[in-house]
Order: C-alpha cells, then sequence, then structure tokens
C-alpha cells in the first residue's frame, strides 16, 4: 500500500502540474491583453466611424449646394439667354469648377465609403480572433480544472494509504518494543521469584532481601518504560492519523541494567 510513484501519471516530470498552472496564467493574461487591444480597437474604429460619417454628410450637404447652385445657374440661363450668351466663357468656367467640386466631394465620399470598409473587415477580423481564443482558452480551463480535480482525488488517495503504512509501521515497532520489554519483565519476575522461594528460610532471608528489593524496583521500572513506550507510540499513531507529517521515527529503548 505504499505509494513508489509519486508523479506517475499525472507528472511526467516534477513540476509538470505547476509549469501548466504557469502555461493557464500566461493564456489568461494573453486573454485579457487580447480583449483589451479588442475594445481599444473597438473605441478607436468607433471614433473614426463617427467621423467619417460626419464627413460623408459633410460632403453629400455641400453636394446637394453644388446640384441646388447648379439648378439656379441653368434659370438664370433660361431668363437671361442674351446674357448668359455674353458672359457664356464666364458661366462655363464656373460650371467647370462646380462639376470638379462635385467630383472632388464624390471621391472623397468613394473614399470614406472605402475606409469604412476597410475598418469593418479590420474589426471583424479581431472579433473573429478575440472568440477564437476565448472558446480556446475556455475549453483548456475546463481540462486542467479536470485534471486537477483528478490529480486531488488521487492526491487524498495517496495521503489515506501512506497514513495507513505509517500507521502500520508504528504499530509493528511498538509490539516489537513492547515484547522486547515484556520479555525483559518476565525474566526479572522469574528470577524475583526464585529469589523469594530462596529466602523462605529464615537463614537466608535477611541475605536476599536486598538482591529481592533490587529485582522489585528493576521490574517497577521495566513497567515505567513499557507504559512510556506504549503511550508513545500511541501519541504518534494519533498524530499521523490528525494529518501531522515526519512522525515515522522509531523510538529506542533505554536497555536498564539488571541487578
Amino acid at each position: 500500500e505504499t505509494n513508489t510513484l509519486p508523479f506517475h501519471p499525472f507528472e511526467m516530470q516534477q513540476g509538470d502540474i505547476l509549469r501548466m498552472e504557469k502555461e493557464h496564467q500566461v493564456l489568461k493574461e494573453q486573454l485579457q491583453e487580447a480583449e483589451e487591444k479588442y475594445e481599444q480597437l473597438q473605441s478607436r474604429s468607433s471614433e473614426e466611424i463617427g467621423a467619417l460619417k460626419e464627413l460623408l454628410k459633410k460632403s453629400v450637404e455641400e453636394t446637394e449646394v453644388s446640384k441646388n447652385e447648379l439648378d439656379w445657374f441653368h434659370q438664370d440661363l433660361e431668363i437671361q439667354v442674351k446674357k448668359w450668351q455674353q458672359e457664356k466663357k464666364q458661366n462655363q468656367e464656373n460650371l467647370k469648377a462646380l462639376r470638379s467640386t462635385a467630383k472632388k466631394h464624390t471621391d472623397t465620399n468613394d473614399r470614406y465609403l472605402k475606409a469604412i470598409d476597410e475598418k469593418e473587415k479590420q474589426y471583424n477580423m479581431y472579433l473573429n480572433t478575440y472568440l477564437e481564443t476565448s472558446n480556446k482558452l475556455a475549453n483548456e480551463k475546463v481540462k486542467l480544472e479536470e485534471l486537477i480535480k483528478k490529480s486531488q482525488d488521487d492526491c487524498q488517495e495517496c495521503v489515506q494509504r501512506a497514513v495507513k503504512a505509517e500507521i502500520s509501521v508504528l504499530k509493528n515497532w511498538k509490539e516489537t518494543e513492547v515484547r522486547k520489554v515484556n520479555g525483559i519483565a518476565a525474566n526479572a519476575e522469574a528470577n524475583l521469584k526464585m529469589l523469594k522461594s530462596f529466602s523462605s528460610t529464615a537463614s537466608a532471608a535477611p541475605k536476599l532481601k536486598s538482591q529481592i528489593d533490587s529485582w522489585e524496583i528493576f521490574i517497577s521500572n521495566i513497567k515505567k518504560q513499557l507504559e512510556k513506550v506504549e503511550a508513545e507510540y500511541e501519541e504518534k499513531v494519533q498524530m499521523v492519523k490528525n494529518g501531522v507529517r515526519n512522525c515515522l521515527s522509531k523510538m529506542e529503548t533505554v536497555d536498564l541494567p539488571s541487578p
């Protein structure tokens, strides 16, 4: 139950997930920059289109004025035929100038219409680029979120397995130390029992009393050590269950000198 492959299959190399998150952040910044450029271009295009429309309106008005003036000249021509004959040369020059002005305004009008078409094409191109980038980033974001969710679930599963493994190791160490201390205690109790049996005679009792007291103190210390071992290992097991890390350390018992 011990995880020996901490990165596979979630990372081919350590740091892949972090690198993907950084790439995702870069893509988000690129998207934000594209949105800002798009808004700037849209604002500038709107202003330019408004200005071109105003110029177009002015050109139409000027063209209309020119046409009205041309009509007035024709009326004057019908009313004052003789006068127009005398001023024919001057009127022809005026008419030529008016036609040139009308043509100039018409050319300007065509140029503005062409500029408007080009701006609209440029606007549509930027809009399509923005939409394509936005959709691409949204799809990548969904994939990354799914991958992160799966990685988090797998990581949680690995943590649970690691906790079980550490608890199992701690319990095995505890059983080993307890078995060792219990063996020492059993031997001490056997020696104490034998000494007590020897001290049953009145002549041997005073000589063995100090040895019996030493063995009883030794057994008492052994039992305290046993309680300490069990308490410390249980505390480590509880810490592991609570999520504390780096608790997997073996507790070496001190060998008490026997009497």
